[in-house]
């Protein structure tokens, strides 16, 4: 198949995108506009400065310019501009369903009102199914770095929501703040009824992983690449059929992995992992969901058969029904077909 061909068909195939921070979408363009229409000063001349300092060393380098990045969003309508700019670009990818993670307390912090940010994500979601027909499920993130206390307050702010909210994740520096610190938060949310996720297995060892999965109950690992360093993780992960959201992009971006011929994800695949294909913080990382189809089979020889297994994947691993994720990859197979 020539790279034409694919990249037709990767952008044609449906799929759906379970690691993705809204946060993470802010385009420079995006950013310039908003922070003229709030009046905040930025430390950069024009969007091609911000973009030339996407030349990250590691995680904690991204998450300083990403956390600046933050400051632009100010009101509802920020939110909303944001999210709904997001769901418009996956619209052009086939995309049929997103669970996008939102980090609030990096907003709160900054006298931002939990309601702000919360409304005006769910207000861009509700309008992107009614637009484009991509349903969504929206996953709270809490900040690993932060104290357990904060967490617990998050959850707490979120009460109101009910089930809009659908689950609770766990994000940001990974290195040094393992999962079981936030054991009882995660206890408290899926008494709540919220799906539980967590990052774990980026920069962080496979202890971490199996920290999400014992003292989180986490139901899907974000990440998880490190697994493969333990055999017997791998073979727990592919019993009990744990999926991993896996960021080929990302990886190399932040340095977790060198290049993208040394990405894991085919070793993952084969060792019957249940991966899915994700963008992260795609507006920092070069790259949205169909890029990181394309460049992950380009490097990594993935067939068309591979891409197609990763799509169905990723509604497997959603938080859909079981009625919803069938008609998902019913699709998935009739496009293969035809």
């Amino acid at each position: 198949m020539t790279d034409p061909d694919l990249r037709a068909f990767a952008l044609g195939l449906p799929k759906a995108e379970l690691h993705l921070h809204l946060e993470g979408t802010l385009e420079p363009e995006l950013m310039f506009a908003l922070a003229g229409r709030n009046g905040i000063p930025l430390p950069y001349e024009s969007a091609g400065a911000v973009r030339a300092a996407y030349d990250f060393t590691d995680l904690q380098s991204f998450l300083d310019l990403y956390y600046a990045g933050c400051a632009v969003l100010v009101t509802e309508q920020d939110f909303y501009d944001l999210t709904y700019a997001y769901l418009a670009r996956m619209a052009d990818e086939a995309v049929r369903h997103v669970e996008p993670f939102y980090d609030p307390q990096t907003h709160t912090a900054r006298g931002v009102a939990f309601e702000t940010a919360t409304d005006g994500i769910l207000r861009a979601l509700e309008d992107g199914e009614r637009d484009f027909g991509i349903t969504s499920r929206l996953i709270m993130s809490f900040l690993r770095d932060l104290p357990a206390e904060s967490a617990a307050a998050t959850l707490e702010a979120a009460r109101p929501y009910g089930a809009r909210i659908a689950g609770v994740g766990l994000d940001s520096a990974e290195v040094g703040h393992p999962p079981e610190d936030f054991a009882a938060v995660y206890a408290v949310a899926r008494q709540r009824g919220y799906r539980p996720v967590a990052h774990a297995g980026e920069e962080g060892p496979p202890a971490y992983i199996t920290g999400a999965l014992d003292a989180l109950g986490a139901q899907r690992i974000d990440h998880g690449v490190r697994c493969l360093e333990d055999p017997a993780l791998v073979a727990r992960l592919v019993r009990d059929r744990v999926p991993l959201t896996v960021c080929p992009l990302s990886n190399v971006r932040l340095r977790v992995v060198d290049t993208l011929g040394a990405h894991p994800l085919r070793r993952l695949m084969d060792a019957g992992l249940l991966v899915t294909v994700n963008s992260d913080d795609p507006a920092y990382f070069g790259g949205y969901l169909t890029d990181n189809y394309l460049a992950a089979a380009r490097e990594l020889r993935l067939t068309r058969e591979d891409l197609v297994r990763l799509a169905e994947a990723s509604f497997e691993a959603s938080f859909l029904s079981e009625h919803e994720k069938a008609a998902r990859i019913a699709e998935v197979r009739e496009y293969a077909r035809s």
